[in-house]
């Protein structure tokens, strides 16, 4: 059989009524196993391509179509229903990177201005897509003929890389690239070619940015008005377990954004595998009123994996006939590492179950807008409160910032906001000094940069259609426009109400006409009856969606035709509601009491009044300032008679007395003559006790008093010792309980140890005079063991147990072990705690646990740091201390609890119990030992790698280069081959990095850049602070850092599992030996053997003068900052690899192939001892400024020494367990000792 497009429309919505459809899977998976190499992308029409095209994907339907035809043909085969075209980049903004010459300094909206006017590309693009379409039915009618069933071709419509709602400059988040428009354009074609190809599905699949979306939806429906075309399936993609996509919506909210554009189906695909996508899926199946679709990945990416993915076929399958069971799917397939195994398997699983039905889900009045969270409001739920502060009309102190240029400071006005209980943000730039599409445009992109601000809806507010759709253009969830009207005539309403459902916004609808603006009952009711007829039966606006606004006008104005303006608004409205129950009534009800101005006691009752009597007549959304708001059961009964007199027009007299009533106010200056909103003078706290005042100086962290306020203590409390035991332990209790309790985070603690610090500073020359020390909970000598000069962590867990009472006794870092045992004794300890954040520590740690057991004692010991786990410390730490117990703590959460269980009362139980569960670990671990290869299996199973077809690229230069952030004077430094700055540095720096030394990392999102929109509030402020403190702390490294890098690049060999210079020096490397199908793999396998045109590289790099500036903080008294200082030293030397790691692309091009830098002592080469090689080959020391301890420790820790790697082979992986025949032969050829 054949299909025409009519009997396949039919197939498509009839069958989905009655099974569930099959989707194919993944086509780059299927690419990737032909081995592809530049010159097969190229073919012979792109031989002469001035950019490499490796990886263009979809440009091989014009130069290896055969390839992609195989594809489908493997799909349909297995069974698909539908077939996707190889289209996901087939747009000229997608293409520009191969295909657009320009000399443009950056690719922002200049430059795709540049490529949408490319017509050779457009030309290109077209031709992709058409090939492709082209393709995809060739192979679909040969299966129908093949097998005398329909199949169906989806037109692949890709997110495109560059966004319209994330800034890529981290320094300008209200940067963006490209524009909706452009974006609208690039899709445009892309739709019209697939629509001319024929396809039958339009496909907008891996969302990751709605508004791209939005731009995409916007020009499908802009193209339905010229033409026929297919039903659109829309498909997002998860980036994150909490259920985000990488813009930050959640599932309904992205919904709720979409939802206007009437899909065939709602889809999620990739990222996840289908055991993890499962909460989510079931979540869109309940929402959804359309088909839904699922195509996961085969589970998370396993490099260990033979299919590069955890998930088997029949995995995958099992967990998708789940999903049928349940009832969840339509149409379902693969996405990255599913292959036509396993769409035959998802096809099996899945056949016999009912497809989830498909329901209409009528709104009855429920309104769906979304930011980054839904919110869903009718009006039996109450009055929906719009924050009217962001509206320079309304907001003298908004305005002023706006105009001066101070939109960062503006933000806070809109975060005050949602943080008082704003359900939506109203937003308005209407003032003749200000150009209001630029300044929406440019506040709303800032906006989305704030997770806790951007979470809640917008209302975009002018006059001004420009302004309006400038908005819009910057809004990716579902807000409200406000407003419309009639006053412009009926084709210029019905424009603007279409395009308004083309962006998939809500509508607030005025009650002006023609004859201009309705203030009697009648003509207010009359407007709203005609709008409506028009939206909905001309435009086909949802009615959930409409909003009518009967005009609140000003009362009280001595006026007569102004007496009735409240009243008639009431009845208005409760007519407008009985008519249209399900649309929605709104007002500025701020106008109403604009008489009273100044006289905040009258306005606010007024406000409260007349939303009480408006809400009762059908109005259920409120644009008001919360502030200027009473509670109606509150005002006092003489003001609301006077008041609700004049709202209802009941007395003839009513606008007088309360005139005279107001000026009564004013004249006595009454309570309520004040601002309507008193705040607490900051310095509040100051009247309390001076016990009080030191508790809240702790918990808040506030240093400014505390000097003097430790001397009234020692008045009061007689001794030093005693204002320790007394106010300073109370309040550092109410600390450690805070924190305890997961009320307060470790940022703040660390301020609340500075003051504590600073206290005690006061205290000490008249402590040292007395005898005797304070009570504490127990003692602990606390170290970082030999070999090891990382001490942040130590010194934070240090200041935790110095918070819940404990007298902490510090040693340092590269502690011996006698010295340790030695202060053990002499303190009396309580306890022992060991941090170690390298695998030699781990030795250092088992020589401590053997020294105690040996020296006869007890005294429990704790280890922590990144390398320590619960089995390592039951198999390698424990059974050298069975006299005590040897206890692991995660992070500085967890060391109190087990410190406080090791001292306490029930100390007994807490280690006999312990210790049953190390017993536990080393029984499991001794059951299911690791097999390992001999070295000569492992060996015999190395990577073959054929050095003709992949070649190691050429460098253009080889030799030892510098790259650092150029400091101190010319004459005496000599300039860097590459020149950084601190800028540079900032816009590299992983903040999540810094923010893992305080335990805040799981607020940040290190993908977006941002705080997680779904993390707790306080914590977020908190972490924020300290991004705020270390970037301030930034802008004063130039006079106290140092960023210093050499890297060499270098001409070398393989020589089995070592890499040999030309000068004779050795790099050593060793192999995995665990047993498995798949090569055993060794660093040396990515550098080519002699002959071969092999090359090499190293890395050493460091931030220096952190250890002197955070010696200076501490000495200081600043704690806080002195380790916030460590921390930033770290980020930043991280930041600066990456820089680096630029600067080695330049010279040695990673164009189709894979670049790696592992680190020394890390996973691809454990052995620490590497160092040594690297720093003698570059001289490292005199470039950087780092040393080699004799462990082989880097100082400062600020530090990082790898080897580069560059090979389309190369990549990370973990060596593992050894073999003894290994450590004996790694140490033969190396001279190094293994841990």
């Amino acid at each position: 059989m054949k299909t025409t497009a009519t009997e396949r429309r039919e197939f498509l919505l009839n069958t989905l009524k009655e099974r569930i459809l099959i989707l194919d899977g993944a086509c780059g998976t299927m690419v990737q196993k032909h081995h592809l190499t530049e010159a097969d992308y190229r073919g012979a029409r792109f031989a002469d391509s001035r950019r490499d095209l490796l990886n263009n994907n979809d440009l091989l339907v014009l130069t290896q179509p055969q390839i992609i035809r195989s594809i489908h043909q493997a799909y349909t085969e297995a069974g698909a229903d539908i077939i996707t075209t190889s289209t996901f980049s087939a747009t000229n903004i997608a293409q520009h990177e191969f295909f657009h010459f320009s000399e443009a300094a950056e690719h922002g909206q200049e430059y795709y201005e540049e490529v949408l006017a490319d017509a050779e590309l457009s030309a290109l693009t077209r031709e992709m897509n058409l090939a492709a379409c082209a393709l995809a039915r060739e192979a679909a009618h040969e299966a129908e003929a093949r097998e005398n069933r329909p199949v169906l071709v989806a037109g692949s419509i890709g997110p495109m890389a560059v966004t319209a709602s994330l800034s890529p400059k981290v320094t300008d988040p209200g940067y963006r690239a490209v524009s909706f428009d452009q974006l609208r354009r690039a899709y445009r074609e892309q739709v019209l070619a697939l629509a001319e190809g024929g396809v039958d599905i339009l496909l907008l699949e891996t969302i990751f940015d709605t508004l791209n979306a939005k731009a995409c939806l916007f020009a499908i429906d802009e193209l339905r008005e010229e033409r026929e075309l297919p039903p659109v399936i829309i498909s997002f993609t998860i980036t994150d377990k909490a259920g985000r996509t990488l813009s930050g919506q959640t599932v309904e909210a992205f919904w709720n954004s979409v939802r206007h554009a009437k899909p065939l189906a709602i889809s999620i695909n990739c990222a996840l595998g289908a055991d993890l996508m499962k909460p989510f899926a079931r979540k869109l199946a309940e929402l959804a009123d359309c088909a839904v679709c699922l195509y996961p990945n085969a589970g998370l990416p396993n490099p260990m994996s033979p299919t590069g993915y955890e998930h088997s076929a029949e995995h995958m399958a099992g967990i998708l006939r789940e999903y049928a069971q349940e009832g969840l799917l339509n149409i379902v397939g693969g996405c990255c590492g599913t292959t036509p195994e396993y769409i035959a398997a998802i096809r099996e699983a899945v056949q016999g179950y009912a497809p989830r039905p498909i329901k209409p889900r009528p709104a009855k009045g429920q309104m769906r807008l979304s930011g980054l969270e839904p919110l869903n409001h009718h009006r039996s739920e109450g009055v929906l409160f719009v924050g009217e502060r962001c509206n320079v009309a309304g907001s003298p102190k908004f305005a002023r910032l706006i105009r001066e240029g101070k939109y960062e400071e503006a933000l806070e006005i809109a975060r005050q906001q949602v943080e008082k209980g704003a359900k939506v943000l109203d937003f308005c730039f209407d003032d003749g000094m200000i150009d209001g599409p630029a300044a929406m445009s440019r506040f709303l992109n800032l906006v989305a940069a704030e997770p806790d601000i951007a979470r809640v809806p917008f209302m975009i507010d002018s006059s001004n259609w420009e302004v309006i759709e400038a908005g819009l253009r910057c809004t990716q969830g579902k807000g409200i426009v406000n407003s419309i009207s009639l006053k412009n005539g009926e084709a210029e309403f019905l424009r603007q109400a279409t395009l308004l459902r083309r962006y998939g916004a809500a509508v607030v609808v005025m009650g002006f006409d023609e004859k201009g603006q309705a203030s009697g009952r009648e003509d207010r009711i009359a407007i709203a009856h005609r709008a409506h007829d028009l939206l909905v039966n001309k435009v086909g606006f949802p009615e959930e969606d409409i909003i009518f606004d009967p005009n609140v006008l000003t009362v009280g104005t001595g006026i007569a035709e102004h007496a009735n303006h409240a009243l008639h608004f009431f009845q208005a409205a409760g007519e407008i509601h009985t008519a249209h129950p399900n649309c929605h009534i709104s007002g500025g009800i701020s106008n109403v009491s604009f008489s009273f101005r100044g006289i905040n006691p009258v306005r606010e009752a007024m406000h409260s009044a007349f939303l009480h009597h408006a809400s009762q007549n059908g109005l259920d959304i409120c644009i008001v300032n919360a502030a200027l708001m009473d509670d109606y059961a509150n005002i006092p009964a003489h003001r609301r008679k006077l008041v609700e007199a004049v709202l209802l027009n009941s007395e003839e007299d009513a606008t007088e007395c309360l005139i005279s009533y107001a000026q009564e106010l004013a004249a006595n200056k009454e309570k309520g003559a004040a601002p309507a909103k008193v705040t607490a003078a900051p310095a509040d706290w100051r009247k309390g006790t001076v016990q009080e005042r030191l508790a809240h100086a702790l918990v808040k962290g506030i240093t400014e008093f505390v000097e003097a306020d430790t001397r009234e203590a020692l008045e009061l409390c007689g001794s030093p010792l005693a204002v320790i035991e007394g106010p300073l332990m109370d309040g550092m209790k109410q600390v450690g309980e805070l924190f305890g309790s997961g009320r307060m985070f470790l940022p703040q603690v660390v301020k609340s140890a500075r003051v504590m610090k600073q206290s005690v500073a006061v205290l000490t020359p008249l402590l040292e005079a007395e005898q005797g020390n304070a009570k504490a909970a127990g003692t602990v000598v606390l170290a970082t063991v030999k070999g090891d000069v990382h001490d942040i962590g130590k010194n934070i867990v240090g200041v935790v147990l110095a918070c819940n009472g404990f007298r902490v006794v510090d040693l340092g870092v590269m502690v011996p072990c006698e010295d340790i045992i030695a202060a053990a004794q002499r303190e009396k300890a309580d306890l022992v705690a060991l941090s170690g954040l390298i695998t030699p520590s781990l030795g250092e740690m088992a020589k401590v646990a053997a020294a105690l057991e040996a020296a006869g004692m007890t005294t429990p010991l704790l280890v922590g740091g990144a390398t320590t786990s619960p089995l390592h410390t039951a198999l390698k730490l424990a059974p050298h201390y069975p006299s005590g117990v040897v206890v692991q703590t995660a992070d500085a959460s967890t060391i109190v609890p087990a410190a406080a269980a090791l001292i306490g009362p029930g100390r007994e139980e807490y280690i006999a119990a312990h210790k049953a569960d190390q017993a536990r670990r080393c029984r499991e671990f001794e059951q299911k030992e690791v097999p390992l290869m001999t070295l000569a299996e492992a060996r015999a199973q190395a990577p073959a790698i054929d050095w003709v077809a992949q070649p190691q690229p050429r460098p253009l230069r080889t030799g030892i280069f510098t790259a650092a952030v150029p400091g101190g004077c010319k004459c005496c430094h000599a300039a860097p081959d590459f020149a950084l700055t601190w800028q540079q540095l900032e816009e590299k720096a992983d903040w999540s990095i810094l923010l893992r030394y305080f335990e805040m990392q799981d607020v940040w999102n290190p993908a977006r850049g941002a705080m997680h929109p779904n993390a707790p509030a306080g914590k977020v402020a908190e972490a924020q602070q300290l991004l705020d403190d270390a970037r301030a702390m930034l802008a004063d490294a130039a006079g106290k850092l140092k960023a210093r890098a050499v890297f060499g690049i270098w001409p070398a060999s393989r020589v089995q599992d070592d890499v040999v210079l030309a000068d004779g020096t050795v790099l050593h490397t060793l192999r995995q030996q665990k047993t498995s199908d798949r090569p055993r793999l060794a660093l040396a396998d990515f550098v080519a053997p002699q002959g071969q045109g092999g090359y090499v590289g190293a890395l050493q790099l460091s931030v220096t003068g952190g250890d002197a500036w955070a010696a200076e903080l501490d000495a200081a008294g600043d704690t806080y900052r002195s380790m916030l200082c460590s921390a930033l030293c770290s980020t930043l030397a991280e930041a600066l690899a990456e820089c680096a790691q630029d600067c080695i692309n330049e010279l040695w091009p990673v164009v189709g192939s894979s670049a790696i830098r592992p680190a020394c002592g890390y996973p691809s080469q454990p052995d620490h001892r590497e160092k040594e090689t690297v720093f003698a080959l570059l001289n490292a020391t005199e470039h950087t400024g780092a040393t080699l301890t004799d462990t082989a420790m880097m100082q400062p820790v600020a530090s990082v020494c790898a080897l580069l790697f560059n090979h389309p082979e190369a990549r990370y992986f973990a060596v593992g367990p050894l073999g003894n025949d290994q450590r004996s032969d790694y140490e033969q050829r190396s001279g190094h000792k293994l841990p």
